[in-house]
């Protein structure tokens, strides 16, 4: 049986490539894709978002739903993904079906699969909790929510101790996380124990296809990104961990955790804050993703986006 699924992106480089992933999954349905500020602003998001899924054509075209204008978001420090999120591959700019904005659509999707849609969350929370705000009763009708996101030991990569999607909207992140749902982080520690190296290059498709010419593209524009400006010599894709978190759970080690989110602090906006007393006084939260066999997960990565490449 296929997972329906509702993705919900910041489309930088990271994110497209879980998205050429998951489109072409045989276990996912992919009903929608919805767009959020992050690595991009709202704009950028959805044109991002449109032109990845324009390039792609899957064969069942999901519902896409727009980043919403109004939303203020805190910007990650570091441009990865170049100006454009995209490592500056200069897609051609087109306009979907659609345009409804993103809430909408992830409220009209859950309402016409009460109880069996799995939500993919990787980037900022602003949609999640923008939706739940609006109606809270739909929380009942969601099956669980994936959540790329957090640090499970305040090691964070846009401040010392929070991480870039928990940093862009602190408060949507707490919303989240205290909303009385199935969630599963996989935070930073555990996204990080897969280094990507240049022999990634040598392992994508090659341009004859769409999702290979798409990936050839961007992945350049990461390495070099991360070398100069990170010091590293391999890339970390955190959001694509998060997909493979969804689709394969058993290649990672979970725990249950008391948890909240710090929303006011000056030094700690945006912090995973777990109650880790010997006599713990917070109720159960979420479960956290607290370890994944790497080279499986490296794996499955390599297999699914030859898979979404023999598709286009």
């Amino acid at each position: 049986m296929t997972r329906k699924v509702i993705i919900d992106v910041d489309p930088g480089i990271d994110d497209a490539v879980a998205l050429t992933m998951a489109l072409f999954d045989p276990r996912l349905e992919v009903l929608a894709v919805t767009a959020t500020a992050g690595c991009v602003g709202h704009e950028r998001a959805t044109a991002n978002l449109q032109a990845l899924v324009n390039l792609l054509d899957p064969p069942r075209l999901p519902r896409l739903g727009a980043a919403p204008a109004d939303a203020e978001l805190t910007p990650w420090p570091f441009l990865l993904d170049g100006t454009d999120g995209l490592g500056g591959i200069d897609l051609p700019q087109v306009s979907l079906h659609g345009g409804h904005v993103a809430e909408k659509v992830i409220w009209e999707t859950l309402r016409a699969h009460p109880r069996q849609v799995t939500i993919i969350a990787l980037g900022p929370l602003t949609n999640l909790a923008r939706l739940f705000r609006r109606d809270p009763g739909v929380v009942d009708l969601v099956q669980e929510v994936v959540v790329s996101g957090g640090s499970l030991r305040a090691a964070g990569d846009a401040t010392p101790v929070a991480d870039a999607n928990f940093f862009a909207d602190p408060q949507a992140a707490r919303h989240l996380i205290l909303q009385p749902l199935a969630k599963v982080l996989v935070p930073l520690e555990t996204s990080g124990q897969l280094v990507l190296g240049f022999g990634l290059l040598d392992q994508l498709p090659d341009e004859s296809s769409r999702a290979g010419t798409l990936l050839r593209r961007m992945l350049p524009h990461a390495f070099r990104a991360q070398r100069q400006l990170l010091g590293s010599e391999g890339i970390r894709l955190h959001g694509t961990v998060a997909l493979v978190a969804a689709t394969h759970p058993e290649l990672f080690e979970r725990a249950t955790i008391a948890a909240d989110v710090e929303t006011a602090g000056d030094l700690t906006a945006g912090m995973l804050v777990v109650d880790r007393r010997q006599a713990r006084q917070w109720q159960p939260t979420a479960d956290i993703l607290t370890a994944c066999d790497a080279a499986a997960v490296e794996d499955c990565i390599i297999r699914g986006l030859a898979a979404a490449a023999a598709a286009t």
